[in-house]
């Protein structure tokens, strides 16, 4: 049967930048509009009624209390901001933004069939998919504990993207004789949906089920979160809620892993799609997800990267991501008679009656997250940061130097590099991360930050106390990242135009100076569909 492929790409356009003048405040967030907005305030201590009530005052509703981000949620007039900003209770203000989805030869990829062999399936697991929701399709409804909405909509979604994610996680293959199976398929599902009909949802939402998860952990075991979503890096993650939410579920005890992002094919900016990737991804302490594709063999020799799959260094931060790649082309999962995705938009995509194939890095990110439930459930005392070692320093790290795709519509080619920003520490090997027995992690293994040498014209990793990949014999450099990414303190380019070359502007984007200082254009961003994929 051939397969089409679709996936959800996002794709981006320039809007003059707006910058508030107070530090306290975002710098896309207009603070000359009397409109209504939606903001979320970050404050020293967990925000009371007293501190309610000085929005209120100026005009402000109370939308949403987040505790546990000692955060609030308020309706408010932008133009009110900047003498609210001056609290010293106030840490940060930002908008309430949009996040969005991100969209079996995976078995093969990953040794996903070879962990089930030795009876590695993820029982008694809990893994939080905070997505569009979970239906309760025959591959999934046994394994759905818990559901809960943070959108007008009921859990049981009618979208579509997150019954996908599920089921690469914890499919059981009942409607297909198993052998459409998910990687960790007697795992436990605690479905939090936070995006709408039409995939789209709020950071607000998002940080309430992150929270929510948190307060489940005991109760579920919740050892591992899947973020398939995202939305534009607007500043440092040290200050950007989404981002913070994430640490919160880390240093909890929950694996968390997120997708990169579907821009690797952005040539606007000057990046060749380099230095595309979303929040929460660019966050250091998760694990951040590309795609590759397995380009319908058995076999990994001649898998390629998806010339989509969004590319590092983070922006503003210049965080090395992402941390590794998985499958995430053409995969088939579960689906729902009557979503949205699945009858509108891929519904030449359907595998049978119970299932259809999409693509994106919102699909390579399950596929992590029940890696890391299979390590999990072998090792149940590994902390999030042990996971996150082992499953980047076995990762594959073979790769071609360079390899290209057409797009047969427009006749456009994509070249794509094997560097670290592209493949991070290599393509997931779950028997290779199950055979691993290191534990000598102990604290948070950070994805290290970039540096741009100006003499030598060389791009370093920054290595200090903070992070954990040092030098040391069993997590050095060469051992995780692969000598074909790491040579010396440098790293290794397939092609130094874009890096080497001050000319350019994608230079500047990502290097220069004035990006530190919060001179960068703001991003806009469209959803649209991708109907031929990348293979």
């Amino acid at each position: 049967m051939k397969h089409l492929t679709v996936g959800i790409l996002v794709i981006g356009t320039l809007i003059p930048s707006v910058f508030a003048r107070h530090p306290k405040i975002t710098k896309d967030l207009d603070t000359s509009k009397i409109d209504s907005t939606d903001v979320i305030v970050q404050f020293a201590e967990t925000p009371t009624a007293r501190n309610h009530d000085k929005f209120r005052k100026k005009g402000g509703r109370l939308k949403l209390e987040l505790s546990a981000a000692k955060s609030a949620v308020y309706s408010i007039a932008a133009s009110e901001l900047e003498e609210l900003a001056n609290d010293p209770k106030v840490v940060f203000i930002t908008p309430d933004r949009e996040v969005y989805a991100m969209d079996a030869h995976t078995d093969s990829a990953t040794g996903a069939s070879v962990a089930r062999t030795n009876g590695w399936t993820g029982t008694g697991i809990g893994v939080a998919v905070i997505d569009s929701g979970v239906s309760s399709a025959p591959d999934l409804s046994t394994r759905i504990v818990y559901s809960q909405s943070f959108v007008p909509q009921k859990a049981d979604e009618v979208y579509g993207h997150g019954t996908h994610v599920a089921g690469i996680i914890v499919g059981t293959g009942k409607d297909s004789k198993r052998d459409y199976l998910g990687i960790a398929p007697d795992a436990n599902i605690v479905n939090l949906r936070v995006l709408d009909d039409n995939g789209s949802g709020t950071d607000s939402a998002v940080i309430a089920a992150i929270d929510r998860a948190i307060a489940l952990k005991q109760q579920y075991n919740i050892r591992v979160m899947n973020l398939s979503l995202g939305r534009q890096v607007k500043e440092s993650y040290i200050l950007d809620p989404l981002c913070q939410a994430v640490e919160r579920a880390w240093k909890a005890g929950i694996v968390v892993v997120v997708a990169a992002g579907n821009l690797g094919r952005r040539t606007d900016l000057g990046t060749d799609g380099y230095a595309t990737i979303h929040s929460p991804g660019n966050d250091p302490y998760v694990i951040t997800v590309g795609a590759m594709k397995t380009m319908g063999t058995l076999g990994v020799g001649d898998d390629q990267i998806a010339s989509y799959s969004s590319k590092g260094p983070t922006i503003r931060d210049r965080i090395v991501k992402p941390d590794l790649v998985a499958p995430g082309n053409r995969i088939i999962s579960v689906s729902t008679k009557g979503t949205s995705l699945l009858e509108k938009s891929f519904s030449r995509n359907k595998v049978g009656t119970a299932y259809f194939n999409m693509s994106g890095t919102s699909m390579a990110t399950p596929v992590v997250s029940g890696a890391a439930v299979l390590l999990l459930q072998k090792t149940p005392t590994l902390t999030p940061n042990q996971v996150k070692a082992r499953l980047m320093k076995s990762a594959r790290k073979q790769f071609p130097s360079v390899s290209t795709w057409t797009d047969a519509s427009t006749g456009t080619t994509y070249r794509s590099y094997y560097d670290i920003f592209t493949v991070g520490a290599g393509y997931l090997d779950i028997p290779a991360a199950l055979a691993n027995t290191s534990l000598t992690i102990t604290s948070a293994p950070l994805s290290p930050s970039v540096v741009y040498d100006a003499v030598t014209q060389k791009v370093r990793m920054v290595n200090g106390s903070s992070l954990v990949w040092g030098d040391s014999l069993v997590w050095g450099e060469s051992l995780v990242w692969g000598s074909s990414l790491v040579w010396g303190d440098s790293l290794i380019w397939g092609d130094s135009l874009v890096w080497g070359d001050r000319t350019t502007s994608g230079f500047s984007l990502v290097w220069g100076d004035f990006l530190s200082w919060g001179g960068s254009p703001v991003l806009a961003e469209s959803r649209g569909i991708l109907i031929e994929g990348d293979q």
